[in-house]
């Protein structure tokens, strides 16, 4: 199958040149990466005409003003422009193990879609990173780990066991049903089932819930959804976040929208990719 990697990216230049030369190192190159920009200053196109010219896959490119977070809207972008059959969502500060598209695929199954999950590394670890450092894929990378006695609902923090990397025990994790949380940082869907549900819900501005919104969607029409630990292993890397302060505020505008979907089970969102394809303009392909 060809794969489409879409990287969400923000006015972070070097993080994305890490992740990208990330996947320049997988063992199973992508069909294509496309990065999908929510409004960036130029410097994040100069980083990407630079880093085209010895791109091992065509690397394209996606851009839209800056009005605000509107992460929806620019990963629908990249998803109308995608020519793979299979796509791969990694946002702009993840970076990759270097068998993270062979694990992805390894588990990649019609009529269901993967979660994946991430290591949150320190502001120490991230600043060896950012100046070069290599990557290490451990359990005991300088990484936050949520402490025995915390509630699972702590979800900035990972577990150190899913650092590890054990194919043979991501195909038994990935058979339950139970457990994870979606996260559109590491995530791999099946084109047509994207487009079925029309993308990522454009209605939903601002920081929050619209891969949970995504996921439901696809679970409301007959998706499973699969759990990638113990492989498909990524990076975070740390930085400021743009979270509120109480993201499951159920007053907030993304979750009321949220909760709708999964209440009414709709499965076609109102505002999506197919609201693109009557757009001027396209790709840009920097190859």
């Amino acid at each position: 199958m060809k794969v489409s990697l879409i990287v969400l990216t923000y006015n972070w230049p070097e993080a994305l040149e890490l992740v990208l030369r990330a996947l320049m190192r997988q063992t199973v190159l992508p069909f294509e990466v496309i990065v999908a920009d929510d409004g960036s200053r130029p410097d994040t196109r100069e980083l990407l005409l630079r880093l085209a010219r010895d791109y091992p896959v065509p690397l394209r490119y996606v851009w839209q003003e800056d009005s605000g977070f509107r992460a929806s809207r620019a990963r629908n972008s990249g998803i109308l422009a995608a020519q793979g059959d299979y796509v791969i969502l990694l946002d702009g500060d993840m970076v990759t193990h270097p068998r993270f598209i062979a694990d992805h695929l390894m588990l990649a199954q019609r009529g269901s879609f993967i979660q994946g999950t991430r290591l949150r590394v320190t502001d120490a670890e991230t600043a060896r990173l950012l100046a070069g450092g290599k990557p290490h894929f451990h359990p005991w990378i300088d990484a936050y780990y949520r402490p025995a006695d915390a509630v699972a609902s702590q979800l900035n923090y990972g577990k150190r066991i899913h650092a590890l990397r054990l194919p043979w025990l991501a195909r038994l994790k990935a058979r339950s049903r139970k457990g994870g949380h979606v996260m559109s940082c590491n995530m791999a869907i099946w084109r047509d089932d994207l487009l079925r549900v029309n993308g990522f819900n454009e209605a939903m501005e601002g920081y929050g819930s619209e891969d949970l919104e995504l996921a439901a969607r696809l679970q409301n029409a007959g998706l499973r959804r699969r759990q990638l630990k113990f492989a498909g292993l990524a990076i975070h890397l740390e930085h400021r976040s743009r979270a509120p302060g109480d993201p499951d505020d159920p007053t907030m505008p993304n979750n009321i929208i949220l909760r709708r979907t999964r209440q009414e089970g709709i499965v076609r969102c109102a505002l999506g990719i197919a609201e693109h394809e009557a757009e001027p303009g396209s790709p840009v392909d920097l190859r």
